[in-house]
């Protein structure tokens, strides 16, 4: 039984919002179209690029800069300032739609983004 059906169990309520510890990032994977991360547990999670735009608009290197965060978790891209976590790619959550993020890219190819509020009907 995993942690959350266990709290469940005892009346702690759901659990969504832990990771379990073979859950964690063991590769990475940035294509043209797709992004794959591998977990510990030898799972592998691939979604569309799409979902996460400023990966999308990041330059092939600057995807490739990746660094594990998060206590083993996460994904974190210095370069663009993007944090992923496992928790997140396992429920196929892609970007917060509250804000639409238009890129541009700054004079050393480095994208850069602003938040635009998208305006309500």
């Amino acid at each position: 039984m995993n942690i959350g059906a266990v709290e469940n169990f005892l009346g702690g309520g759901l659990c969504y919002n832990r990771a379990m510890p073979d859950e964690g990032v063991l590769g990475v994977t940035v294509g043209d179209d797709a992004l794959s991360v591998s977990l510990r547990d030898g799972r592998v999670i691939s979604v569309p690029l799409a979902w996460y735009p400023r990966l999308l608009d990041a330059t092939p290197a600057q995807r490739n800069n990746w660094k594990i965060a998060g206590g083993g978790y996460g994904i974190h891209w210095p370069e663009i300032d993007e944090d992923l976590s496992t928790e997140s790619l396992l429920r196929g959550a892609p970007a917060p739609k509250a804000y639409s993020q238009r890129s541009t890219v700054a004079s050393r190819g480095r994208a850069t983004h602003e938040k635009v509020k998208t305006p309500r009907a």
